[in-house]
């Protein structure tokens, strides 16, 4: 049975940046750099242009990784994307991306499949294992793992969504998972969800329970109340839950791998509040050199935070070859994760 390692990573973040004081004097948001650093360490984050959408961001994220890697898309053999911010209701954006890279026509056509993974954030460590699984099964030999959220253009910008809209920012992480016969790679994944807070942490505009899902008005418009419109968050319900989750889910990681925590080198934690992940790195009692985090300039972007700190760890010579890495993410649904790899 092969093993399945990653080969190649790649990110890309839209060119604007927008920071806290751009918030409030852009935006109009009654706010502060100070009141959103002090609770969530964010300085910046970047948005998409108008016109921009997830499989864009996603393709540059792929392409950059493909060139870490040393293959051409065409050498790919399946695609997942995670998302919570797909181009279109549907289909997903996985489609839109295996196009993108020129795969569904001209010289290279390879009707790869494409698949969608909306585990919001979470969703990076489910597609990881959906990749581990196809790679060490044999299946395929090379798999896109992509995490792409387009967040600015759905965040109600107004001093009424402040708790929620200066979390988020834009961008995309890309890795390829390869098989090797080689003893590396992808050592064990853990998962978990609870949904019996699957309101604490919600967007509830396609609640397609209501009919129609979307009310008209008397010219056949959609009508949609903020409350269904707009990201809603329970903070200190989540915050609690993802330091227990993130913590348990390490340690059930390691348990399984046979490893502790303190054989770990680096630990890439999904970047959704920088006082959720020193809570994490003082309950496991990790050291600040093991923990990198980048939440600082580029906000929570949700299913790409875990790519993209691998791949900017790596680019920066941090996350180097034969080192142990645990990841480790907490999102919506409740869903968690957890993966240990050999680097």
């Amino acid at each position: 049975m092969p093993n399945a390692y990653i080969s190649g990573t790649g990110s890309y973040v839209p060119p604007r940046v927008v920071t806290n004081e751009d918030l409030r004097t852009e935006f109009g948001i009654d706010t502060s750099h100070e009141w959103i650093h002090k609770r969530t360490g964010i300085e910046e984050r970047h948005f998409a242009a108008d016109g921009v959408g997830t499989a864009e961001l996603a393709e540059h994220a792929t392409r950059a990784a493909l060139e870490s890697a040393g293959l051409e898309a065409h050498e790919l053999d399946a695609i997942v994307l995670a998302t919570l911010s797909p181009d279109y209701h549907f289909p997903g954006s996985g489609v839109l991306l295996q196009h993108r890279l020129g795969l569904s026509e001209g010289d290279n056509v390879k009707f790869v499949p494409a698949l969608d993974v909306r585990n919001q954030c979470s969703g990076f460590l489910y597609s990881l294992s959906v990749a581990n699984g196809w790679v060490r099964s044999g299946m395929y030999k090379q798999v896109l793992v992509v995490g792409a959220e387009t967040h600015s253009h759905a965040l109600d910008l107004t001093t009424r969504g402040r708790t929620v809209s200066s979390l988020f920012g834009d961008g995309a992480g890309a890795v390829v998972v390869s098989a090797t016969e080689e003893d590396r790679g992808i050592r064990g994944i853990y998962l978990g969800s609870n949904g019996k807070f699957a309101d604490a942490l919600c967007q509830k505009i396609w609640d397609i329970s209501r009919f129609p899902y979307v009310p008209l008005d008397e010219d056949g418009g959609g009508l949609v109340a903020p409350d269904m419109l707009w990201a809603h968050m329970e903070g200190r319900t989540v915050f609690r839950n993802a330091v227990q989750a993130m913590t348990g889910a390490l340690m059930e990681a390691c348990k399984a791998c046979e490893t502790t925590i303190a054989d770990i080198d680096m630990f890439a934690f999904h970047q959704a509040n920088m006082r959720i992940n020193e809570y994490v790195a003082k309950m496991l009692e990790l050291p600040a050199e093991k923990v990198p985090h980048n939440i600082h300039k580029y906000g929570n972007t949700t299913a790409a935070t875990i790519p993209l700190l691998l791949d900017e760890t790596r680019r920066e010579g941090r996350l180097k070859d034969g080192m142990k890495v645990g990841l480790a993410a907490f999102g919506s649904g409740f869903t968690w994760g957890s993966a240990i790899i050999d680097w």
